[in-house]
């Protein structure tokens, strides 16, 4: 039962607003399976032609659902068609909870670059390893030809772009020096160069956390366990709201001095999403893989794979 205080939070316009949106999701999603149902008593095609359209028609179903900007990754209309066929799954992963690699190199900032450092550390790279590294990939994005101490600039068979950003995660495998990282299984998997930059304090993993200065592993631990709420699962509707970056500074076991030393690196809310939506009819699957950000009535699609 729902209490009066928790009644009284929520205003007329926004809960009709709420209701307008979970209605068009959920209209939408009734207008998938009507069209899918459509195109397979009209359409004279093969089975298997009429299997591959129908997979595709699903995975670009779940991908409009999953753009309305007040879908979350835990919204019940992305898991409606999980047991259908056809039916789509969508997986929902922020941005903001990776290393963005253009945001670490910025400015030549040691906070950002020992960010970086330590997770090279944690994938088990070497000392003059991971120096050679960073001192590769700053001569590789800045402006001019002068090598670093353990840098490469530009050569016979090497020529960096010199353009200040990455464009790719991908485009890290380009750079010298990296054969020792991008050589792992899943060296991308924690990284981007989408996210508006800062580590995302409601999205970010134990892994990703540990990165950061003066931050404990107990502390990690005791902060997942609050952030995730009672389900232990983030996103969720039982996860405690976090309205300012100070509300963790206790959590994290940080005095304000610590703290204040994080100013920069750390952010709330990232509003840019990677979205993989997986469609099927039969033994037919196909996927879409989209990254967005959905800060505001209007997603924008910054990148497109299918």
């Amino acid at each position: 039962m729902v209490s009066k205080k928790r009644l009284r939070k929520i205003s007329p316009a926004r809960g009709a607003a709420l209701l307008i949106a979970l209605w068009a999701i959920i209209v939408l999603t009734g207008a998938v399976l009507l069209w899918a149902g459509y195109i397979r008593q009209t359409v004279t095609v093969s089975g298997e032609t009429l299997n591959d359209i129908e997979a595709r028609a699903m995975a670009h179903s779940g991908l409009a659902i999953a753009m309305h900007p007040l879908t979350s990754k835990e919204t019940d209309a992305l898991k409606l068609e999980e047991n259908h066929d056809p039916g789509f799954r969508v997986r929902m992963v922020s941005e903001g909870a990776k290393l963005n690699l253009n945001f670490l190199f910025a400015g030549e900032d040691q906070r950002k670059l020992d960010i970086f450092r330590r997770w090279l550390d944690s994938r088990g790279i070497d000392y003059q390893t991971r120096d050679r590294m960073v001192d590769c990939i700053l001569d590789w994005l800045d402006a001019d030809n002068v090598k670093r101490t353990n840098g490469q600039e530009d050569g016979p068979n090497y020529h960096p772009p010199n353009r200040g950003s990455f464009l790719t995660v991908e485009e890290l495998a380009e750079v010298a020096g990296t054969e020792a990282l991008t050589s792992q299984p899943g060296w991308k998997d924690d990284l981007t160069v989408y996210s508006q930059g800062p580590i995302d304090l409601t999205a970010a993993d134990a892994n990703i956390l540990r990165l950061l200065p003066g931050v404990g592993d107990q502390a990690i631990e005791g902060f997942l366990q609050w952030r995730r709420g009672g389900d232990g699962i983030d996103g969720t509707q039982d996860d405690p709201p976090i309205q300012k970056l100070e509300t963790v500074q206790g959590f994290l076991g940080l005095n304000k001095t610590q703290f204040a030393a994080l100013g920069g690196l750390i952010m709330l809310r990232d509003n840019t999403w990677q979205i993989k939506s997986e469609g099927w009819s039969g033994k037919v699957v196909r996927q879409v893989t989209v990254v967005a950000r959905k800060g505001s009535q209007n997603p924008q699609i910054v990148n497109w794979k299918e």
